[in-house]
């Protein structure tokens, strides 16, 4: 692969810290720009229609005095990019200024060939955790994965593998790809190889327009690790979620091995990678396609579209729940206790249960070891030595107690009236202990 595109998910982080040229731009420049522009387009985007079309029309804005106003770079980058998606709807193509970053860049090519990372976009990688956001585990061993970025997996692989053998008890994952932009085809290879036999799967196809060849991606045959064909995945999508993050989602959705909610995505399946125009210009460049191997297209212009649809804020809430619920149903009885417990306390989440204030004071009594009180509107249980708790209502009886997600009470009532208080527990135990008196 290309080492244009191997810094692809990096490059954007080194120009979003170049200076603003100070200087005004001049005539000179601009021709200069558009004419190099022009050049790369034709020479390398991935539809050779579509960028004679796009050369073209800048060429004509230029030729028109529509950019004679613009004398900021920036300014001049965002108009140069809003014109050419115009035409190509491509929202992977894009003009920016960095100067410094060309400059680093050339001094490079002048040195001995390396594929090393520039020193300073590696130290923000690595600042970012590699994209890693969240690895933790949520109620009823579901694994949450929050992954910002797919950074390239020639440095973020040790991360991508800590993270997945992380989950290797899990239950069930959900990945969380609401905020996360885009990067390397690489890290799509390693995760989702992770989620599969050891059997290669195929997952995608390229076209290159430059070289006018075809490449294929596959699951690895080797992960450092355990694998996981059979845990329950479920991927969480935004209208933000673009680019490697999409393919990653529509791989899965199509090979039926993961179920989407949240949003349609972004819509942007051409890699590429970014060249110099200029001294002061550099372009991100789509120079190939994807071509799915079960869709045998892709994603481009019309996004991802999840099997769920939901807002942005509610995907997690809503795949938690889904997880529980399937779980719930996949083991009946005692085995599925633990997931109905949680899904209890889900549901009440979602759907908040509200009592009246009369209801929480006639449950408060002494219940063997066990006190209920109602103090400023609140519902507090307290054991006999030590600290008083908030209770939450799950039900009208039932409450869950904070701090002790494994715990629960239950007011048992009788004609109206409090007579007992059951003690719950995750694993199916019960305790009960008779009203001894009311407070």
């Amino acid at each position: 692969m290309k080492k244009t595109i191997i810094v692809s998910s990096l490059i954007m982080l080194a120009a979003a810290i170049a200076p603003v040229n100070a200087d005004p731009l001049n005539s000179k420049e601009k021709n200069r720009a558009i004419e190099s522009i022009g050049t790369l387009l034709t020479e390398n985007y991935v539809f050779p229609d579509v960028a004679e079309k796009m050369r073209s029309h800048i060429q004509s804005e230029l030729k028109s005095g529509r950019y004679s106003t613009l004398k900021d770079t920036n300014a001049f980058a965002s108009k140069l990019t809003e014109d050419l998606q115009s035409i190509s709807k491509d929202k992977h193509l894009r003009i920016f200024h960095a100067p410094e970053r060309i400059a680093d860049q050339r001094k490079r090519d002048d040195e001995p060939k390396s594929d090393d990372i520039p020193p300073q976009v590696l130290q923000q990688a690595k600042r970012e955790n590699f994209g890693f956001s969240e690895v933790k585990i949520i109620e009823g061993n579901i694994g949450y994965l929050k992954l910002n970025k797919f950074f390239d997996a020639s440095i973020a692989g040790d991360t991508a593998v800590a993270a997945m053998n992380f989950f290797a008890n899990a239950e069930a994952l959900i990945i969380d790809l609401r905020r996360n932009g885009g990067g390397s085809p690489s890290m799509i290879q390693l995760l989702t190889s992770y989620l599969y036999p050891s059997e290669p799967v195929h997952l995608n196809n390229f076209y290159w327009r430059p070289t006018d060849t075809h490449t294929q991606t596959w699951t690895l045959p080797h992960v450092p690790g355990i694998r996981r064909p059979d845990m329950p995945v479920y991927v969480l999508t935004s209208n933000r979620t673009f680019s490697a993050a999409e393919e990653f989602s529509y791989n899965l959705r199509n090979l039926e091995r993961a179920t989407l909610i949240g949003e349609t995505t972004g819509g942007g399946a051409h890699p590429g990678g970014s060249q110099i125009v200029d001294d002061q210009f550099m372009i991100w460049l789509p120079e190939g396609r994807a071509i799915n191997p079960i869709t045998n297209t892709n994603w481009e212009g019309v996004g991802v579209k999840p099997h769920i649809e939901s807002s942005e804020q509610d995907a997690l809430g809503i795949a938690h729940e889904t997880a529980l619920l399937a779980l719930a149903k996949e083991n009946p009885g005692e085995g599925g206790q633990l997931f109905r417990w949680y899904l209890e306390s889900l549901e009440a989440e979602n759907n908040p249960v509200t009592l009246e204030a009369e209801t929480l004071a006639a449950y408060v009594g002494t219940y063997g070891p066990r006190q209920l009180s109602f103090v400023d509107g609140e519902l507090y249980y307290q054991r006999k030595g030590r600290n008083k708790l908030k209770l939450s209502a799950l039900s009208h009886t039932k409450f869950a107690v904070e701090t002790l997600p494994g715990f629960r009470l239950e007011v048992v009532m009788k004609k109206g009236e409090a007579i007992a208080l059951r003690a719950l527990y995750d694993n199916g135990r019960v305790n009960e202990n008779p009203r001894s008196k009311k407070i």
